[in-house]
């Protein structure tokens, strides 16, 4: 036997997906998040499979794991012992950001800045400067680098950002930097921006590499305890992790720069939806993670999901390369509330794993969305096969006490939640859809998490979506994500040229350069050269624009062919994205050069089911609360005894280990012979 382990820590549960490629088997199975230990939870989840699959630790082959830790560290706002290093004049680079206020400038009055990463007095500059095609204008001062981070760490810092002037054209002085606070303050943590983001834009690369270093102690200390109890268990296996670009490497490797690591969990998602489409032969595809803390959304067109290089962590910009993804805050466990205007609210706050929603019965005091869903009838009486046991009792006791704030009775308040968390959802679908310039009508939903199936059809009638997947055990659907991923790694160049006086030589030869370092990087991961492949992609704008676009450019061209395509399929996604071109009225030009690598990895081969003889047949049946038609009777099934090919018309309520799927009615299902519930609305 030779298993492979996926374990995917979110912020309620872990999830564990066991594959053997032996015999093809999957094993899923979920166990309660450790908050204060991460690694807990990792081993036990480990162990749990390992028990659930009948195999020893020493059946083991890989291990696979994507995590909130990252992210966790820079929500909690763990900000205590961050430094800067800049050069000299640029001491208030936080402070000048990009002079840019949410919601437009008639929120200027309104909007409070979010807080500093690294204040004001512990930013400290350095002399030496380079121009902005890497010539050095003046040469590094090493004595004001030892000087400036001698103060620091008096200061109390342990961690330290360098973000020299152009330093993406020329990294020597950044290097040196690093050298000297390494020599001479070895136990301070260092992060550099050529390193992080070589990349132009001070502030965000500034920023990002705050961000980096910040997280890296809590990534390292992490990772280095995973490791070293995955070790004590089964021996020296690949302990491999997610990063934000939907591409695993090893977790020395994702240690080092952890800030690739912020949207692990998500991305792993995203990657499992794309492959449950390609099985049930849908190409464009919506994917709607709903966990325990939060929904992530993104959009996938034909089989390939988007990617981008800037996102928003709460209120600070992030530069690194990442699947693109949305996230809101409104999942299972969001707590229900009010404002002082007795309107019904839905999260961001979470009641977590501990102490959770008031139906766990393990001390919360909150209604959430899942005490919603248990007064309705949406869900059983337990989960996690029975591991956690509901009282429904409980729960309607908070929604009598929240209906009494908003004139509703409890079965009105809970839909109410219900509907309000679905419009939460929608709005994070909206980003990436109607604001981008699609129509979400167009496109299937692949519904997964925990929580996903309690929501999947309301959403899908908000937005005018016609079709739901869910796939098997999309409760584990993240973690099964981590098995269908490459070994991936991001290279990046700024170089700023327009299309008129472009030349193809210096632009091809650049992006060799970043492939070259790609393919070596890959094959230190342990990939053998021919299963390695590389993307070359340009961030492109018209001249005199503040934003770009990626246009990844086809691995069958090279040459001026290259740059041909690139500057006219440009106006093609700009048209697309925005409404409107400049083609023959404005210069195009492009700014960055990026080389993604990747390293193919086997995937799991998923066997189809045959149509069985006969449907199942309902378990039972339970009164649940809809809307449109109050409190009805609705059939009950268990997911696992569905045949392949079967119907079953709305409403019904499709039960299954670490998953619940609603079908209200005007919906239908069949399920076809992946084993995936294929929703249909109307009849």
């Amino acid at each position: 036997m030779g298993l492979r382990i996926a374990i995917d820590t979110g912020g309620t549960f872990t999830d564990v997906v066991a594959i053997d490629d032996e015999s093809g088997a999957i094993t899923a199975t979920k166990t309660p998040s450790t908050p204060e230990n991460l690694s807990i939870g990792l081993i036990k989840g480990m162990r749990k499979a390992l028990t659930a699959a009948g195999a020893e630790a020493a059946d083991i082959r890989m291990l696979l794991h994507g995590s909130t830790v990252a992210t966790n560290a820079l929500l909690e706002h763990k900000f205590d012992g961050l430094g800067l290093l800049v050069t000299k004049g640029f001491r208030h680079l936080i402070e000048i950001a990009r002079q840019s206020v949410p919601d437009g400038y008639g929120n200027s009055f309104f909007w409070v800045k979010p807080r500093r990463l690294v204040p004001l007095h512990l930013v400290r500059e350095v002399s030496g400067r380079m121009s902005f095609d890497g010539s050095e204008m003046e040469p590094l001062d090493e004595a004001d680098v030892i000087s400036a981070a001698g103060e620091l760490v008096e200061d109390g810092v342990r961690c330290v950002a360098v973000c020299l002037l152009h330093a993406y054209a020329n990294d020597s002085h950044e290097k040196r930097v690093g050298e000297l606070i390494a020599r001479h303050f070895p136990e301070v943590f260092v992060s550099l921006s050529s390193v992080v983001l070589p990349e132009y834009r001070e502030y965000e690369r500034a920023m990002t590499t705050l961000i980096d270093v910040l997280v890296k102690p809590y990534c390292r200390t992490y990772l280095r305890r995973a490791a070293d109890k995955i070790a004590a268990a089964s021996g020296n296996v690949p302990f491999l992790i997610m990063q934000s670009n939907g591409g695993i490497v090893k977790h020395s490797t994702a240690a080092e720069r952890p800030v690739t690591m912020l949207l692990s969990g998500p991305a792993a998602g995203v990657l499992g939806s794309v492959h449950t489409a390609q099985l049930a032969g849908y190409g464009d595809i919506l994917t709607i993670d709903v966990g325990g803390t939060s929904t992530d959304v993104s959009i996938v067109e034909n089989y390939q999901p988007r990617y981008t290089s800037t996102s928003m962590i709460e209120s600070y910009p992030v530069k690194t390369p990442m699947l693109d993804i949305v996230t809101v805050g409104s999942g299972g466990g969001s707590v229900v509330w009010t404002d002082p205007y007795g309107q019904l609210k839905v999260g961001p706050q979470s009641a977590g794993a501990d102490p959770g929603p008031i139906c766990y019965g393990k001390g919360g005091t909150r209604p959430t969305v899942t005490d919603a869903a248990v007064v309705l009838g949406r869900l059983p009486s337990a989960l996690v096969g029975g591991e956690i046991e509901l009282d429904a009792h409980a729960g309607r006791r908070a929604f009598v006490a929240l209906g009494r704030d908003v004139g509703l009775d409890a079965d009105e308040a809970a839909a109410g939640a219900l509907e309000v968390a679905a419009a939460n959802q929608v709005f994070g679908i909206r980003q990436v859809t109607t604001v981008r310039g699609r129509e979400p009508g167009d496109y299937a939903m692949v519904a997964f998490g925990g929580a996903g199936g309690l929501f999947a059809t309301e959403v899908a009638d908000f937005l005018g979506i016609g079709t739901v997947i869910s796939p098997p055990d999309p409760g584990n659907l993240c973690a099964f994500g981590l098995h269908v991923c490459d070994v991936t790694r991001d290279y990046i160049r700024t170089l700023v040229r327009r299309q008129s006086s472009a030349k193809a030589d210096e632009i091809i030869a650049a992006w060799r350069e970043l492939e070259r370092l790609g393919f070596a990087d890959i094959e230190a991961e342990g990939i053998s050269q021919d299963a390695i492949a590389t993307h070359l992609i340009a961030d492109v704008r018209y001249f005199g624009e503040g934003h770009e676009v990626q246009v990844e450019i086809p691995q069958h061209l090279s040459g001026q062919a290259a740059l041909d395509f690139m500057w006219d399929e440009f106006h093609k996604i700009h048209d697309r994205t925005f409404g409107f071109h400049y083609r023959d009225q404005q210069d195009v030009e492009v700014v960055n050069l990026r080389v993604r690598a990747v390293g193919r990895q086997n995937r799991p081969q998923i066997r189809p089911g045959e149509a069985a003889g006969s449907a199942a047949a309902p378990f039972g049946e339970r009164k649940v609360y809809w809307r449109s038609t109050g409190w009805i009777d609705v059939p009950l099934f268990r997911r696992t005894e569905l045949a392949c090919d079967q119907h079953i018309e709305g409403p019904a309520i499709i039960e299954e280990y670490g998953s619940t799927t609603a079908m209200p009615p005007a919906w239908s299902l069949r399920v076809d012979r992946f084993r995936n519930l294929i929703l249909t609305r109307g009849r």
